[in-house]
Formats: structure tokens, sequence, C-alpha cells
């Protein structure tokens, strides 16, 4: 199961630009306060990550609106947006499932996991729920939780020793 690699176009819409909410300029000052006043595209993971919990994704709108608010290039912010797997730089689902497929994860089921949860929720990975309430997550490498395989990680909580049944619980505690 090799990942696809993703041709990334960057879209201007003409028109309104867009503007960081107060939430989000908060939480991209308590990252530059971290950094020298000289290095503040040190602080692009962080504001991305900001922008993206807020919105669910990165539009292109956005990453400018970034670029602009740190003084950087816009083409730094989308070199790191379009780089790095846990941005997302289209819409997807509220809740963002990663299964874990390192060894450790697939020797004790993952691939069995990922199959129920595809035959679950109806969508491939890489694909959102028709409601965008989930969305399946391309693979994941490894997200550091051998010991707990096979593991998921759904809205940034981890979840180990997964079974199809505790799967089940986990979904139907979210769909509430």
């Amino acid at each position: 199961m090799a990942a696809e690699q993703k041709t990334v176009a960057f879209h201007k819409p003409a028109g309104k630009k867009v503007e960081l909410s107060d939430h989000e300029r908060e939480e991209i000052d308590a990252w530059l306060a971290r950094y020298p006043e000289d290095q503040k595209r040190s602080a692009v993971l962080g504001a991305l990550r900001a922008v993206q919990h807020e919105d669910g994704y990165l539009s292109t709108a956005k990453m400018d609106a970034v670029a602009e608010y740190l003084g950087l290039p816009a083409i730094a912010v989308y070199e790191v947006g379009s780089f790095y797997s846990m941005y997302e730089l289209e819409p997807v689902g509220k809740h963002t499932i990663m299964v874990c497929n390192n060894i450790s994860c697939m020797l004790r089921g993952s691939e069995q996991i990922i199959e129920h949860l595809e035959n679950r929720l109806g969508i491939k990975l890489g694909e959102s729920t028709p409601d965008g309430k989930f969305y399946l997550k391309m693979e994941e490498e490894c997200l550091a939780a051998c010991c707990g395989a096979p593991m998921m990680q759904v809205d940034h909580v981890y979840y180990e020793n997964l079974t199809p049944e505790k799967v089940d619980e986990i979904l139907d505690g979210l769909e509430k």
C-alpha cells in the first residue's frame, strides 16, 4: 500500500482578500514569541497548524494571509503546507482518522482495521464521508505507539490495541 503522490496547484481566487481570525493571530503570536524576531520563518509550522485547526484545511487564501502576517513570501508558506502530510490542502471531513501502518501495527492487524473502517464508513483511504463527518487519511507510516498496535489517531487522540468492535465504539461516540 504505497502512498500516492499528489500534484499540488495553488490557485489564487479573484476577489476579497481573506483575513486571519483573532484566534488564529493569537495562536501565531504565541508561536512567534518562541523565536528571535528575525526568525519568523520558524513559526510557519505552528501558524499553519493554527489555521488548519480552525478551518479544517489550508486554503491558498489562508496561506497567503499567514505569509503576509509573518512577512514572508507566499511560496515559503506553500512549500511547508504542501510538504508535510499533516496538512490538508482541500476540505476534509470533520473527524480525521489516521491508522498506523508501520510494521508493528501491520503485523498486529492494521490492514483489517483499515478494511473495517472503509466498510463501516463507505469510503476508501484519502476520502471523506458524504456527510462530511469523517476523513480517512491516506496511509500513516508511524504514529509512535508500537506497544499499543494496532492503533489509530482520531482528531489527535490515540486509540490503541484496536479491534473492529473497539473501532465501532469509537466511531459511535463521535457520531453523537
